[in-house]
């Protein structure tokens, strides 16, 4: 069983840097290079967002409110996920999540990392 798991969160003040990171266990290399994978975030109460998208070919989508700050990658020889967040904002606050899938829906979650932007 695929396993995914966050790092990289913390409190930080408005208009710093974080950058988020998902290893991935149990999965060879041409099985995690197949992957599409993305990061979402959650705020409790509410549901979870998705912040990135990164398909197999390398093409990066992201939602509007993060364009220009936020960078999605993706090491394949280190079955690792990146996300790259710059100019935080208070509103940037939750609880990340990194997914990765096979087909059209996300098979596999890691059990999140906690971001606090503080104005």
């Amino acid at each position: 069983q695929v396993q995914l798991v966050e790092s990289g969160g913390g409190s930080v003040q408005a208009g710093e840097s974080l950058r988020l990171s998902c290893a991935a266990s149990y999965v060879t290399y041409g099985e995690y290079s197949a992957f599409f994978m993305g990061w979402f975030r959650q705020v409790p109460g509410k549901s979870r967002d998705l912040v990135a998208r990164l398909d197999k070919d390398g093409t990066a989508d992201y939602a509007d409110s993060v364009k220009g700050r936020f960078t999605i990658s993706k090491d394949n020889a280190k079955g690792t996920l990146y996300l790259q967040m710059n100019n935080l904002k208070p509103e940037d606050s939750a609880d990340y999540y990194c997914a990765a899938g096979t087909t059209r829906a996300y098979d596999y979650w890691g059990q999140g990392t906690q971001v606090t932007v503080s104005s």
